[in-house]
């Protein structure tokens, strides 16, 4: 009996059919994209600016977040889920409360003359505070002032903030400018 050879497989193509496959997939495949907070970072400091005037207490509603992920608000204990309103408390102070933020008059388009808190919230936050608490106060910082804008454009307009036209946006922006203070994290939190 003669011995049959056994018959080669091409393998040439192979590397072919390799490269093919992973330019499908890489193309196909969605990549999963870091999300995070949008801000808009103020431009630098020129070196020979004089440093801004001190800021009043009455203007600054401080929110500290220490390393246990406790709240901090104005020197008082509270829970992320009074963050909210007393965070508009201070933005709006329709009391014209001498302990919450001062106000100026600036003229704002379609509403003319009206008055605009001096206020600044303070964040400031441990460096061992875990990230989802401080994205917590961050949410609940930004409800504060999307609550706030709404009810105004709802008054204005009879619609909500986002159903607005830019220019109407940037007026009540302009009334209720949202102005966080974030600084440096710092170990202010430990036993």
């Amino acid at each position: 009996m003669a011995k049959r050879e056994t018959p080669e497989v091409n393998a040439g193509s192979m590397a072919d059919i390799a490269f093919l496959l992973l330019i499908f997939f890489l193309v196909t495949t969605t990549m999963d994209t870091d999300s995070g907070l949008a801000r808009l970072l103020p431009p630098p400091v020129p070196e020979n600016q004089e440093p801004p005037p001190p800021i009043k207490d009455r203007n600054v509603f401080t929110v500290l977040l220490n390393s246990n992920n406790q709240l901090l608000v104005k020197g008082k204990p509270l829970r992320v889920e009074e963050l909210k309103d007393a965070a508009k408390e201070f933005i709006l102070n329709e009391d014209n409360d001498e302990k919450l933020p001062e106000f100026k008059d600036v003229e704002v388009d379609f509403f003319g003359v009206v008055p605009v808190s001096k206020g600044v919230i303070s964040l400031q936050n441990d460096n061992g505070t875990q990230y989802q608490a401080y994205l917590m106060v961050q949410n609940e910082l930004q409800r504060a002032y999307n609550e706030v804008r709404n009810e105004l454009a709802r008054r204005k307009w009879g619609k909500g903030y986002d159903d607005l036209d830019e220019d109407q946006q940037k007026a009540i922006r302009a009334i209720y400018p949202q102005k966080i203070s974030e600084a440096e994290p710092k170990n202010i939190g430990k036993n």
